[in-house]
């Protein structure tokens, strides 16, 4: 008699606790959710990310507020969510390659791997290599016959150590044995009139930040990282195909939030996400960036992004990346 007690009480408790997370999950979320872009005003992930919340609000019932947190290659923001955020699904990140790289680049003060999990994949973009329109360096051949001609003499600017501007140069200056100098800013917005003016020689940036300046003019296209040529500028080669068989890189955005966060919640946000992606709008922005397919999934894109850790840890011990520090 007691023991039969015992597990009606225990299956009350259970009933009552899984109403609770029921609950939890139909209720969440109750107020707004805060989107930390940790990277500069213009950038892609600003752009991606304002649609792509605006997108989530929809769903969610609740406004998705981007903060823009630039500074230390995405560091600083991806920090303030990893170490300071409360981890209740109402403060993501989104996260970008910086945050695979960064762990074998620097010392960081939270670790990634154990700090965030992943709610949801959402693009990976490629890089377009670009020069001043001005410049005497017409194609990307050019470029790299100019800069084995004179090493040393010529100047790369980037978004800041570890971001994909940054690590594309480096891999190159590897693949095409030539060496370059990087000159880091706090964002690629801030390269563009260094770059213009012909005081920095080239700048690695994202597509969908590149294609502007390359629109108006201002500057010149000569090459993309991605491994197919983008429907949006054809006659721009690949890097793959100008001599350097199987190059290709390109710089996930992905949304994270603080370890320990409610499944339920994670569940809410990934669900969100993956409807916004899947708008046409917001598809069709993506393609004019040249992006390419991702897993969405949070178990899918973590496996994703815990492998893209080790990708930079192997490279830098192959001596293709080298470390900051």
């Amino acid at each position: 008699m007691h023991s039969s007690k015992l597990l009606r009480s225990l299956g009350f408790v259970l009933v009552i606790a899984g109403a609770w997370v029921q609950a939890l999950a139909q209720s969440f979320p109750s107020r707004p959710i805060s989107m930390i872009v940790p990277y500069a005003a213009g950038g892609s992930a600003d752009v991606v990310g304002r649609v792509v919340a605006a997108e989530m609000a929809r769903t969610l019932g609740q406004n998705v507020v981007v903060e823009l947190k630039p500074g230390a290659g995405g560091n600083i923001g991806a920090e303030l969510v990893a170490r300071s955020a409360r981890a209740d699904g109402y403060t993501i990140l989104l996260g970008s390659l910086s945050l695979s790289s960064n762990v074998s680049l620097m010392k960081l003060n939270f670790d990634p791997r154990k700090d965030l999990v992943a709610v949801a994949g959402l693009a990976n973009l490629p890089n377009l290599m670009v020069t001043s329109a001005e410049s005497s360096l017409k194609t990307f051949k050019d470029a790299i016959a100019a800069a084995r001609a004179q090493p040393g003499k010529l100047s790369f600017g980037s978004s800041g150590p570890g971001t994909s501007s940054h690590l594309t140069g480096e891999l190159l200056e590897a693949a095409a044995g030539i060496d370059l100098i990087h000159v880091p800013y706090k964002g690629s917005g801030a390269v563009y009139p260094d770059l213009i003016s012909g005081r920095i020689d080239f700048l690695f940036d994202l597509a969908g930040s590149a294609y502007g300046y390359v629109q108006s003019g201002k500057v010149r296209a000569l090459a993309t990282t991605s491994s197919r040529r983008s429907s949006a500028l054809p006659e721009v080669p690949t890097i793959a195909e100008s001599g350097f068989p199987g190059f290709e890189f390109g710089a996930y955005l992905a949304l994270f939030a603080p370890a320990g966060t409610p499944k339920e919640a994670i569940a809410r946000l990934e669900d969100a996400a993956a409807k916004a992606i899947q708008m046409p709008a917001i598809k069709e922005r993506l393609a004019q960036m040249g992006a390419v397919h991702l897993p969405v999934a949070a178990a899918d894109f973590q496996k994703y992004f815990n492998d893209d850790v080790e990708r930079f840890a192997r490279l830098v011990r192959e001596g293709k990346i080298k470390p900051l520090q």
